[in-house]
């Protein structure tokens, strides 16, 4: 945990205090009912969470696949070597 010096955690403070002000200014300026629905669908928010993790990519997969055309060339087959005749 880092500390912070009075007039830090005085100003956060007031940032927060006045964050709030601003809040509390702005929801008073809308009409009622869209204040309410604007506060529902903030509660619904906060009752379901963050959201759950993605899933696990396969093994081996790249994060992000290639644009069309822009695929790995394939790697070279050295089969038809010439040399050591």
């Amino acid at each position: 945990m880092a500390k912070h010096s009075e007039y830090e955690r005085r100003r956060r403070a007031s940032e927060a205090e006045r964050v709030t002000q601003i809040t509390q200014a702005w929801q008073g300026s809308l009409p009622a009912d869209t204040a309410a629905s604007f506060a529902a669908h903030v509660r619904a928010a906060k009752e379901r969470g963050p959201l759950p993790p993605p899933p696990d990519m396969a093994p081996g997969t790249a994060p992000r696949p290639p644009r069309p055309g822009h695929e790995p060339k394939p790697p070279k087959n050295d089969t038809s070597s010439r040399r050591g005749r």
